[in-house]
């Protein structure tokens, strides 16, 4: 049976992990977590501790056990566990083997504070204009665009649905079982999402449209071309028209280029207006023609946009992928909060990979 785990031997498991190349440790020293306190202690100010009792857990430790959750696809449950688990995330988090950490329930309730008050735009305003600070101004123009982020799905009956629709809440529909309302979202939609396939017909493979109808949220984001950090965001239903919202927040005045990429979804005439009027060149796709076959010049200037525009697809791929990024909760304002939390981790790890590529060169 081996000893007892010593003082020395956590510094040593630490330091190889440090010559690994720690990506949370490089994480740490990129982004000073410390710049959230205000804006934390401002939406969460502290309770009168006259009476005594247990001192609260720090509201940055908890700020980054969410980035944790946000940069893994993570419940609260599984963060707790992993914070107490792993030496990396305890060093991340600035905690050591016989420290306490927050529970679940603790960091729920930090999380719905959060959300009360308001105070995820505030606190993505305050990464963002750190990034800034440190050289990655939003440079080369702007890309738009959304992707689906899927929500539990929910089991209703066409009258529930029609209830839903016609805009009465949860408590409303069920109001004799209040439990059940717990549990029934209905700020969220369904939606079609077509994806490319190829299928076999008589030993000749073609590209058809599959329809996968997929239940929850849409983030819709704008990136500077340049570094690829999300600068604005804006978070709504599965159903709602992506071309509607670019008019809702998402450009970005502050980038160095007029440019604004974004697929045929985004062009209409009141989006062409309004990018005339902020000042700002339409690179948006355009459509084809109804009954007409697309004409070679459109088709090669959309080629052109698409060797650009793509770039965004790598970020929801980022997110989708390696930070799992789905939606446990009910609601729309708690899905704002976990899509927010996650432009926000995903931006703090861009942010890491631009520092490490600068000091490599």
């Amino acid at each position: 049976m081996s000893g007892q785990l010593g003082f020395w031997d956590v510094s040593d498991r630490l330091s190889q992990l440090s010559k690994q190349g720690d990506p949370l440790e490089k994480l740490a020293a990129t982004v000073d977590f410390k710049m959230f306190r205000s804006e934390l202690i401002k939406a969460i100010p502290r309770g009168d501790r006259s009476k005594g009792g247990r001192p609260p857990f720090d509201a940055v430790l908890k700020f980054k056990m969410l980035v944790l959750q946000a940069l893994n696809g993570l419940s609260l449950e599984q963060t707790q566990f992993l914070v107490k688990d792993r030496l990396s995330w305890m060093r991340f988090c600035g905690l050591g083997p016989g420290d306490n950490v927050p529970d679940a329930n603790t960091l729920w309730d930090f999380r719905e504070a959060l959300i009360a008050a308001d105070a995820l735009d505030a606190l993505f305003a305050r990464l963002d204009r750190a990034i800034t600070e440190a050289g990655y101004l939003p440079m080369s123009g702007q890309i738009i665009d959304a992707t689906l982020v899927a929500a539990p799905r929910q089991r209703n009956t066409e009258e529930e649905k029609a209830k839903i629709k016609a805009g009465e809440s949860a408590k409303e529909i069920w109001k004799d079982e209040p439990f059940k309302a717990r549990q029934k979202d209905t700020d969220a939609r369904w939606t079609v999402k077509f994806s490319k396939a190829k299928a076999a017909e008589d030993g000749q493979k073609q590209q058809v449209d599959i329809a996968i109808p997929t239940f929850g949220y849409k983030n819709h984001v704008s990136i500077d071309r340049r570094h690829q950090i999300i600068r604005k965001s804006l978070v709504t239903d599965a159903a709602a028209h992506d071309g509607a919202r670019l008019r809702e927040g998402l450009i970005d005045a502050d980038n160095t280029a007029s440019d604004v990429w974004a697929d045929s979804a985004y062009r209409s005439a009141e989006n062409e207006r309004f990018l005339e009027k902020a000042g700002k060149t339409s690179r948006i796709h355009r459509r084809k023609p109804k009954g007409k076959p697309m004409p070679v010049a459109t088709r090669k200037a959309n080629a052109t946009k698409s060797a650009v525009r793509s770039c965004v697809e790598h970020v929801f791929a980022r997110q989708k992928g390696p930070m799992g990024m789905v939606i446990r909760t009910i609601g729309i304002a708690r899905a704002r909060a976990t899509i927010t939390l996650a432009n926000m981790a995903y931006n703090m790890n861009r942010w890491r990979w631009l520092d490490g590529r600068t000091a490599s060169t």
